[in-house]
């Protein structure tokens, strides 16, 4: 048996590099300007090139190493239950641009991995949103009516290629799955031939707006560029607004090898049980590998990461007796309040473009707002347009419980956060800190996020987030400092792993304490 490899590397990343490249050092300029390396960016950049605009990509760290490396690779217009929501909450004209938008997304992965010549292992799978428990086959129903309305292929059903039970489940025949990010090498090497210029570790510090917007990098280089596109999963740019807007949600997920006798034959979803997903993928020498996701919590909240791997483990073994863990990692994403990704341009009339919001549907939503950002950037009407649009009308009023809940855990955890008893550095949590773990204390100094490695080592930075001040709580299997806020995470030395933050935290000595 593979041994589990404990760095929290994805299949994905372990099996397929994408090209590299070197940091911006000089100014330049280009039509457009990307921000973000991931499925959106990279999508979005390809599109603009393909229509003869000149690019840019910035990417702070690697090419899809963020949310889009630890994605599971489901390529869907089936969302859990969204068409049902969609309708009641923004009608049936929504609910049908909704499942139009991502199908045609599905539809334009499947062409450009043909035209390419990619092998990204894209399986045609249907899609099912199922419960266990028959207090769920009510909405079930109602789902499957709805997306059914909406144009989809969707049908209620009681049977399914899954090893155990279901009360029901949605299905949705004829979607997809692949190895996002072997499809993505083809699009990175069709945008560097087609003239894209891309540059890693290149992360954006400020951008200025204006006609040209005038982008600074941490790496020295700084760029103009008349249209600017923030694909950074939170939109880092725009802290007063869209923020407010989204929530952060972190996903555990394991897989390991499964006999390809027993392959469920599909893609499987239920929101019982803090969330299950389950899809298998091709491994060869008769196996799949087996996929399962769930134990979906906030980051930064503190919540005991290896408890919830140990929970979907053993869920996973009571249904596929035999299975054993190869890999996990995390994945992360944001939604927006009113249930709808953001993608078009921050404000009216300027052109500053933002593409978030995704609510783990990333594969669809990075490729349909790739190719919606380039209609606009080229002034072109487009029918998705209204839908997706960030400032659209009513977006916040139409979900105000939404809304007013998300700010006011953001409110509770920067106030709360301070106001609880912290232990002292001294004699407190930190003396009995034992290797691995990580706890915040209170100093003379404010609140610090210490972390003593396996080697007994102290490891301390400033506990306030960079991004807007909240207190950061540790992650004790990926061994990362976590904003409940915003979802920014960083290192255990502060470096920024993932924004919104920009900055990393600031550095204190152990010796201190």
């Amino acid at each position: 048996m593979t041994p589990i490899h404990e760095d929290n590397e994805s299949y994905w990343m372990q099996t397929t590099a994408l090209p590299s490249f070197a940091p911006l050092t000089a100014d330049t300029e280009a039509d457009a300007a990307v921000i973000g390396g991931g499925i959106a960016g990279l999508s979005t950049a390809w599109e603009l090139t393909r229509a003869g605009v000149s690019v840019v990509l910035l990417e702070a760290g690697g090419l899809a190493g963020g949310v889009t490396g630890h994605t599971t690779g489901k390529v869907t217009a089936l969302h859990t239950t969204v068409y049902d929501t969609l309708r009641n909450e923004h009608g049936e004209d929504a609910a049908r641009l909704y499942a139009a938008s991502q199908s045609a997304a599905l539809q334009h992965i499947i062409d450009v991995a043909r035209d390419l010549g990619t092998d990204c292992n894209l399986e045609r799978r249907p899609a099912l949103t199922y419960c266990e428990d028959p207090e769920g086959v009510k909405a079930l129903r109602a789902e499957a009516d709805a997306a059914r309305a909406a144009g989809l292929d969707a049908s209620f059903v009681t049977e399914t290629g899954l090893p155990y039970p279901v009360a029901g489940a949605v299905r949705v025949e004829d979607q997809a799955q692949f190895h996002p990010l072997a499809y993505l090498r083809g699009i990175v090497e069709d945008l560097v031939a087609r003239g894209g210029r891309l540059h890693e570790n290149t992360r954006v510090t400020e951008v200025e707006e204006g006609d040209p917007c005038r982008l600074t990098t941490s790496s020295g280089g700084t760029v103009r560029a008349r249209h600017v596109i923030v694909a950074t999963h939170h939109p880092v740019f725009d802290h007063a607004v869209l923020a407010t807007r989204l929530t952060q949600h972190r996903d555990l997920v394991i897989a390991g090898p499964l006999p390809s006798s027993l392959d469920p034959e599909g893609m499987y979803i239920t929101r019982e049980g803090g969330k299950r997903s389950v899809r298998t993928a091709p491994l060869g020498d008769g196996e799949r590998l087996l996929i399962v996701t769930g134990e979906a919590f906030t980051p930064g909240t503190g919540w005991d990461t290896e408890a919830g791997y140990a929970r979907l483990l053993s869920w996973a073994q009571e249904r596929f007796p035999g299975f054993e863990v190869s890999h996990r990692w995390a994945a992360q994403d944001n939604a927006a309040t009113d249930g709808l990704p953001l993608i078009g341009r921050m404000r009216a009339g300027e052109n500053l473009y933002v593409a978030t919001g995704f609510a783990g549907w990333g594969m669809t939503g990075g490729v349909l707002a790739g190719r919606l950002i380039a209609s606009l950037v080229a002034e072109a009407e487009h029918p998705w347009a209204a839908l997706y649009d960030p400032g659209r009308s009513g977006a916040v009023l139409g979900s105000a419980s939404a809304f007013l809940k998300a700010q006011w855990e953001t409110g509770k955890h920067f106030v709360k956060d301070r106001l609880d008893t912290l232990g002292d550095g001294t004699n407190g949590p930190v003396g009995t800190l034992p290797p691995g773990a990580g706890t915040v204390v209170r100093t003379a100094d404010g609140p610090c996020a210490v972390h003593r490695d396996d080697r007994g080592h102290l490891h301390a930075v400033s506990a306030v987030c960079t991004h807007m001040g909240c207190l950061v709580a540790f992650n004790n299997a990926e061994r990362t400092w976590e904003c409940p806020c915003h979802g920014s995470r960083f290192g255990v030395e502060g470096e920024v792993l993932q924004g919104p933050a920009l900055r990393p935290l600031e550095r204190r000595e152990p010796t201190d304490l």
